[in-house]
This record gives structure tokens, sequence and C-alpha cells, in this order.
């Protein structure tokens, strides 16, 4: 079975990148195109910045800076 290329953390990699629910262009990132957050298996982060990803997207939806559906 062919395998893909180890993916790595985009988060761990770079240390001075901090996740915020301000920053919509990165997690625009995160988000397919009908607005539901990828998992952790397609973007490759680790559990711990994953968890901080969803956490910053729920939060900016809440303070309806994302939409919770996309059209």
């Amino acid at each position: 079975m062919p395998r893909g290329r180890n993916k790595s953390c985009h988060f761990c990699a770079n240390e001075n990148k901090k996740i915020d629910y301000k920053d919509l262009r990165t997690l625009n990132r995160y988000l397919t195109d009908r607005g539901k957050i990828m998992p952790r298996r397609v973007t490759g982060n680790c559990s711990k910045h994953q968890k901080l990803i969803t956490k910053a997207v729920k939060r900016a939806r809440s303070v309806a800076l994302l939409p919770y559906v996309k059209e």
C-alpha cells in the first residue's frame, strides 16, 4: 500500500506563529469550502495545535468573524 509523505505540524515548525481567533487568514486555511473544520489527519497538525485551532474557529464564529456555513 503506497503511503503519502509525513505531514508536520505547521505551528510546531514555526515557533513564532500563534493561533488567534482574530487571524482569519490562518483560520480559513483549516476550513473546507463548506465551512467545516478540517480534521487533523488532513491538515497534519499535532493534537495540541488542532485543539487550539478548533477552539479559535469556534470563538471566531461566536463573535461573528467567521460564518457557520459558507454558501
